[in-house]
């Protein structure tokens, strides 16, 4: 009797096994006609699998079935059949409307929506699933009211915030966006970051930021001691670069908070490294008027002085500005002395002196005492002896400059500063024209782990390689590098007029279009931008299939955009990189700047 139990069960189970590994069959089987588009036969094994299981898996198949063949009548009594048995599971609810949609029943759709909207549950989970569900068939519209009417039923007003900014953010609606940010900065103030970044995103131009402008004073008024309204109204002022309105907010919020100036600091440095100097010294002014015993004076003292330092040295400037810069920097380390905190100062004052006060000895003495302070860090001691060596250069001590840079790169081997010391003593050695020599460590230098080293290296390799092909190509780079070591000397001039000599005697030299190029960059230093881009344009026109084509039309492209404010010819200029040289580096810059030129909007 045992024994006759027994194989009645092994029977069953063999049974239920086979039973199972045909419906595993048919589900492969159904899976392959939907994805292959034969709906029919889709249908029957899916709606069996389902008639044995309600597995929800075989359900979504199964209707979009039904769907395909235009079978309404069979998916609306499905999903009215399982919305009736799981009336919270809002797929039925959406499956429902898009039944009637497809059957042309348009009205009936909004009205079955609009009926789900409104009467929601209290219950944030379903609430969800329902925008959630809407999302899914790109009814956007109703998932934002799912969301809104939501609040209400909870009586939660920031409920879903972050649900509805997503839609906001995919949709592209920067009014709600405004709105829903601001809504959560009330009482979220600690995400202005990801507020700032999201719309920044989103924003295309100037007028994005005026909605956010105009939404923000509102907001201010109403709630006028919410101050992270104010930090981002300061932000965007940042974003449309009016940076006199954002300083002037920025000081008034930290006098009205009696901060310590921390906020104000910062944007002093953004203005250093936007090149907005004289805002800059506003700023850092501002903060010495606190006094010696705020944190930030000495630092403040040091960066109002290199700031001066770079808007006096980026103009036509006059000895009597650069001797009242000298004095300056001189008067700040009387008062704070020779130390660490100062150390960028002298640095700053030793290049003054030697580079354009003619005082390369004081200069020397300036760092040789910098580096005689006790515990400098490594990074101060390597970029001090790399100065040092500079000035080495610069009052003909050739010697003494390779063997500094040759510490240097034994000090820091395999490091930054060491590449760059290398960098140093190869252009050292160029400039001496032992060009073999400086070859071989610049071709060293091609694999450097800094890009603008490695790409400087090989430029200079290859500026030697083409240029020592014949007696008088050769000769000529000597001259070359000759005015290389001047314009490094900051004898522009000079350099001008060995140039002009190579180009009259050797008028055949293949350093014709070099020789343009670094005139063109000596007159924009200079801030001669119409003699720059002539020499610019003979590159473009004369040298079109050389390597320096490229950065001649993206540099007059640059001067036209950014000095003479002439967009007409700067889009001009960009447009030619982008159709003439797609290989080139400069392409997705130029492309940026065509299109903001032109007015289109970012992303269109």
């Amino acid at each position: 009797m045992i024994n006759q139990f027994i194989k009645i069960l092994i029977c069953l189970l063999f049974l239920a096994l086979e039973v199972l590994a045909q419906d595993t069959n048919n589900e492969i089987i159904a899976a392959q006609y939907y994805q292959s588009g034969d709906f029919e036969k889709a249908a029957v094994l899916y709606q069996n699998l389902f008639n044995k299981s309600k597995d929800f898996k075989y359900y979504e198949p199964l209707i979009g079935s039904f769907i395909k063949l235009k079978r309404y009548d069979d998916a609306e009594k499905l999903a009215k059949k399982q919305y009736k048995l799981n009336p919270e599971n809002a797929t039925y609810i959406i499956d429902i409307g898009k039944i009637l949609q497809e059957r042309g029943q348009v009205e009936k759709a909004a009205d079955w929506y609009e009926n789900a909207v409104t009467n929601l549950p209290k219950n944030e989970f379903q609430i969800r699933d329902l925008a959630n569900n809407f999302y899914r068939i790109e009814a956007y519209d109703y998932a934002v009211k799912t969301f809104i009417n939501g609040r209400k039923v909870l009586k939660i007003e920031n409920a879903f915030s972050f649900d509805l900014i997503s839609l906001y953010k995919y949709r592209k609606d920067k009014v709600m966006l405004i709105q829903e940010y601001l809504t959560v900065l009330t009482t979220n103030p600690e995400i202005i970051s990801q507020t700032e970044n999201v719309l920044m995103s989103v924003f295309e131009d100037n007028d994005d930021y005026d909605l956010l402008k105009n939404a923000l004073i509102k907001r201010i008024q109403k709630d006028p001691q919410n101050l992270v309204f104010t930090e981002l109204l300061t932000w965007q002022f940042i974003q449309k670069k009016e940076f006199d309105i954002a300083l002037r907010q920025t000081i008034a919020l930290d006098r009205r908070l009696k901060e310590d100036g921390e906020k104000v600091f910062e944007l002093a440095q953004l203005f250093v490294d936007e090149k907005e100097y004289k805002f800059a010294i506003e700023a850092f002014s501002h903060l010495l008027a606190k006094g010696s015993s705020n944190r930030f004076y000495i630092t403040s003292k040091v960066n109002i002085l290199n700031a001066q330092n770079k808007l006096v040295l980026q103009g036509n400037y006059s000895a009597k500005e650069l001797t009242k810069l000298e004095a300056d920097y001189q008067d700040l380390l009387t008062e704070f002395g020779k130390n660490l905190n100062t150390s960028f100062a002298i640095r700053k004052l030793a290049n003054l002196q030697a580079f354009y006060l003619n005082k390369s000895e004081k200069a020397q003495l300036l760092l040789e005492q910098l580096l005689q302070l006790p515990n400098l860090p490594p990074s101060i001691v390597g970029q001090t002896k790399l100065d040092l060596g500079d000035m080495y250069i610069l009052s003909g001590e050739m010697a003494e400059a390779a063997l500094i840079y040759g510490q240097v790169e034994k000090q820091f081997a395999n490091e930054l500063f060491g590449q760059e010391a290398k960098f140093r003593n190869a252009k050292l050695s160029y400039y001496q024209a032992d060009f073999v020599w400086a070859k071989a460590q610049l071709d060293i230098l091609k694999g450097s782990t800094s890009q603008l080293i490695a790409n400087d290296a090989l430029n200079l390799s290859l500026l030697i390689s083409e240029n020592l092909q014949n007696g008088t190509d050769t000769i000529a780079l000597k001259k070359f590098a000759y005015a290389d070591l001047l314009v490094f000397k900051n004898q522009p001039n000079t350099a001008l007029l060995v140039l002009d000599s190579i180009s009259q005697k050797y008028s055949t030299t293949s350093l014709n279009d070099d020789l343009l190029m670094a005139k063109a960059k000596i007159f924009i230093n200079k801030s001669e931008y119409q003699q720059a881009l002539d020499a610019l344009i003979k590159i473009t026109e004369n040298y079109s299939f050389d390597l320096l084509a490229d950065d001649a039309l993206f540099m007059a492209g640059n001067i036209y955009d950014e000095k003479l404010h002439d967009s007409a010819k700067a889009i001009q200029y960009f447009q030619k990189i982008i159709t003439d040289f797609p290989g080139s580096s400069y392409v997705i810059e130029a492309r940026k700047r065509f299109r903001s030129l032109r007015g289109d909007k970012i992303g269109s």
